[in-house]
């Protein structure tokens, strides 16, 4: 078991299906995992074949947290210069969350019973998140004396609001698939895995029919916007449309639409 891969990717036509693959340790995430993502997702971005992401995770449950384990070496000395070492090993391990957000391609997380700590890390990072009744979400570090410190705190505002992010922050407590759906986390909240998966098929399908240079401008200006603010935004996307509209893409959309057909994008 322990030659397993950390992470699996399979392809479906302009689908890419990455699932955490640790469930005899039901997908904890240790350093060479955080590693493994950074690495994986960079390939995939650079992928033009690839124009969706579904992150899932296999066995009983899509992650269980950080690996307390793995990190107890981080924390037996307390020197000043231990203590430097350490905030810069956080910095770096904070890249396995933040490049599922910066990644162009939009990325979709299938949750499935439990997401807990770093594996929220995860998905607060990603574009689109849908779930399974079963499943059960929780920002665990104060019920740990940590700080969530992988992109959560800085995330999570802007999905369900403030109000409701500093109180399961604050608290630690657990909150249902049902929940995560009122309070607007997840868009989706599906019967069991197999409905989980079809619909994160069906969305990255939609996703992987439209421009490859639309879809990742949407993301990009979004991001952008968010970080920059409304105005900031328009000169933004002013921009980028300026270039998008007499890409080929853009001259094969206006073709389809006054022939009648269904328009063939090829990302260029």
């Amino acid at each position: 078991m322990s030659n397993a891969p950390l992470l699996t990717v399979e392809k479906n036509g302009h689908i890419a299906w990455v699932s955490l693959n640790r469930p005899h340790k039901r997908n904890a995430l240790n350093i060479k995992t955080l590693e493994k993502i950074v690495e994986v997702f960079g390939d995939l971005d650079r992928d033009d074949d690839v124009r969706a992401i579904v992150l899932k995770g296999e066995g009983s449950c899509f992650c269980a947290g950080v690996e307390l384990a793995d990190l107890a070496g981080l924390i037996e000395k307390t020197t000043a210069d231990h203590r430097e070492k350490l905030r810069r090993f956080i910095v770096n391990v904070q890249d396995s969350a933040s490049i599922l957000e910066t990644c162009h391609k939009p990325v979709i997380a299938a949750v499935h019973s439990h997401c807990i700590g770093g594996g929220l890390d995860l998905t607060c990072a990603c574009d689109i998140r849908l779930a399974t009744k079963d499943a059960l979400f929780s920002i665990r570090e104060t019920r740990l004396a940590l700080v969530a410190d992988l992109g959560t705190l800085q995330r999570i505002s802007r999905i369900i609001g403030e109000s409701w992010a500093r109180e399961l922050a604050l608290t630690g407590r657990d909150f249902s698939g049902e929940t995560a759906l009122n309070i607007g986390f997840i868009t989706h909240l599906c019967d069991n895995r197999e409905a989980l998966y079809q619909k994160a098929a069906e969305i990255a399908g939609e996703i992987a029919a439209n421009s490859p240079l639309s879809v990742q401008g949407v993301k990009d200006t979004m991001l952008f916007s968010n970080a920059y603010g409304v105005s900031a935004g328009l000169r933004y996307v002013a921009q980028k449309n300026a270039a998008i509209l007499i890409s080929e893409d853009g001259v094969e959309a206006l073709s389809a639409a006054m022939e009648k057909r269904k328009p063939e994008f090829k990302g260029r």
